[in-house]
């Protein structure tokens, strides 16, 4: 609930202050029904939290990319823990986000997942070991052996992906070491959207991502 309605607006906000402030990128992924409330009342990179491989027609109750695209989110999560899908369907959704000019970011809980979707060319994958997700323990630091292993796997096979790492992230220090593993960013939720001080949070996870960049 504290990313829902009213709530995702002023989370996002801070979100994209916080952004501005330190100059770099962080997008959100809100709810279906909140897509076009948050990209209307920020600026900030609006992803959908999942699309369905379907073309306009006859698909009550699913996902339709280009009504995301519509919503104005400029990405979309695929194959997330809590949405499964297939590798099949992981391609075809790959290919029509692309086609529908949304940026196609994939989960993978195994480094050999990751080099299988590597090769499907989507624009980033994110590690994320679904044991880990919600505990508060970062995968950074419960196996950081999986991310460097993993980073190597992807780049074996696409070596311009953008790699991200998720599950557990909580802290600055998950964050710096993350990118100390080798990934370009974070994915997080709950340790942020449940947050007493999420502007304070994300400043000093920005601040640590930024001083392990450099």
């Amino acid at each position: 609930m504290e990313a829902t309605g009213k709530k995702a607006v002023e989370l996002a906000k801070i979100v994209e202050a916080v952004a501005r402030e330190r100059g770099i990128t962080i997008a959100v992924a809100p709810q279906f029904t909140d897509l076009k409330t948050v990209s209307e009342a920020t600026g900030v990179p609006v992803f959908s939290q999942h699309i369905d491989a379907i073309r306009p027609g006859a698909s009550t109750g699913h996902i339709l990319p280009e009504a995301v695209k519509a919503s104005g989110a400029v990405g979309t999560i695929l194959n997330h823990s809590e949405r499964r899908i297939k590798i099949s369907e992981i391609e075809e959704t790959v290919e029509m986000a692309k086609t529908s000019d949304l940026v196609a970011l994939v989960c993978a809980n195994t480094a050999g997942v990751s080099a299988a979707v590597a090769a499907l060319d989507p624009h980033m994958i994110a590690v994320e070991p679904p044991e880990l997700i919600g505990t508060g323990v970062a995968v950074s630091k419960a196996r950081p052996e999986l991310i460097t292993h993993t980073v190597r796997r992807i780049h074996t096979v696409n070596s311009h992906v953008r790699i991200l790492c998720g599950a557990g992230v909580s802290t600055p220090e998950d964050v710096a070491k993350a990118i100390q593993l080798g990934t370009e960013g974070v994915l997080l939720a709950s340790s942020v959207v449940k947050s007493k001080d999420p502007r304070k949070l994300l400043s000093e996870m920005a601040d640590a991502a930024l001083e392990a960049t450099h």
